[in-house]
């Protein structure tokens, strides 16, 4: 039998031909760290873990570099409940797993410039870069534009701009989270015909990049959840003020043979104990699906809670 398919590929006849669009995965929004329970239980657990991943786009597994614990990432609480639950039924792999993460995103609302210079000079070969950025605001994605006029810098460091520009959306600017909606323009530089070199522009490029970043009034997405609950007709009232209590807006209300479909949109951070919640609201009668909707700007609250020098800044009026 097929030892090595994946899920997203297409099995088909060499002649003729079927190609199908690729699936399109979305971004994990949560995550959580694990370790196995014992030390011998490691590596089987890094093999099970490669087998769901493979099995699951939507399932990512890296490993934190600065704590060494594995990173679970998934569309939601109840994705990675079943992925641990199926850890312990199939694989006999026992762990430990903390409280789920939020991964917010981080982005800027206004457009901002800011030139990076890395030049040392000790005796020997020194080191020369500059680059200037402008970070926009772009709602259509991250994007990487090139204005450089031709001879301001060589071609062969324009790749490691565009390289760290990229690795620093990846590591984010204010807490560590992926930087999205922000167009990067390269407008100007300059380097040296023996100083310069391709680490020179990527650590000139990350100075550049921070300081616009930080300057263009930056602020956090959340994850918004699309909820959708099935319901007995008593129980609605008591829905939609846990709904609301939990920040949440309220879509849609529908009535189909005695059964209210209620559709909301609510915070990923907020939903978490929410199968158990809505047990003990309705008896076990009502049942739930939740699946990621969209990012949105936190509130001020969350803003500085995320990054506290927000509130410093405000405080001393920069």
């Amino acid at each position: 039998g097929l030892k090595e398919p994946k899920t997203g590929q297409t099995l088909t006849a060499l002649q003729p031909p079927i190609a199908f669009e690729p699936i399109q995965t979305p971004e994990p929004v949560v995550s959580l760290a694990i370790e196995p329970k014992t030390k011998a239980d490691d590596d089987r657990l890094r093999i099970s873990l490669a087998t769901l991943a493979l099995e699951d786009p939507t399932f990512r597994v890296r490993t934190d570099d600065e704590t060494g614990q594995l990173i679970l990432s998934g569309m939601g609480e109840l994705h990675l409940e079943v992925l641990l639950d199926r850890l312990v039924r199939e694989y006999r792999v026992g762990v430990h797993s903390g409280r789920p993460q939020v991964s917010y995103r981080e982005t800027i609302t206004h457009p901002a410039s800011a030139e990076g210079r890395f030049i040392r000079q000790s005796g020997g070969r020194g080191h020369y870069a500059v680059v200037k950025l402008v970070l926009e605001p772009s709602p259509e994605g991250n994007a990487f534009i090139n204005e450089i006029k031709e001879g301001v810098i060589p071609r062969q460091f324009i790749p490691p701009v565009e390289q760290a520009v990229h690795d620093n959306c990846e590591s984010g600017v204010l807490a560590g989270y992926p930087v999205i909606n922000t167009r990067v323009r390269l407008i100007d530089g300059a380097w040296h015909s023996e100083d310069s070199s391709d680490v020179d522009f990527k650590l000139a490029t990350a100075s550049a990049f921070r300081d616009a970043f930080l300057a263009g009034a930056p602020t956090f997405y959340e994850p918004i959840m699309e909820l959708e609950v099935v319901t007995p007709e008593q129980y609605v009232g008591s829905i939609l003020a846990d709904v609301n209590a939990r920040a949440g807006k309220i879509l849609s209300l529908e009535s189909v043979k005695g059964h209210q479909i209620v559709r909301a949109e609510i915070p990923l951070v907020r939903t978490f104990g929410y199968a158990t919640s809505l047990r003990s609201l309705t008896q076990g009668r009502a049942t739930h699906s939740m699946q990621f909707s969209r990012f949105s700007p936190v509130d001020d609250e969350t803003r500085t809670k995320l990054y506290p020098l927000f509130a410093s800044q405000e405080r001393t009026g920069t």
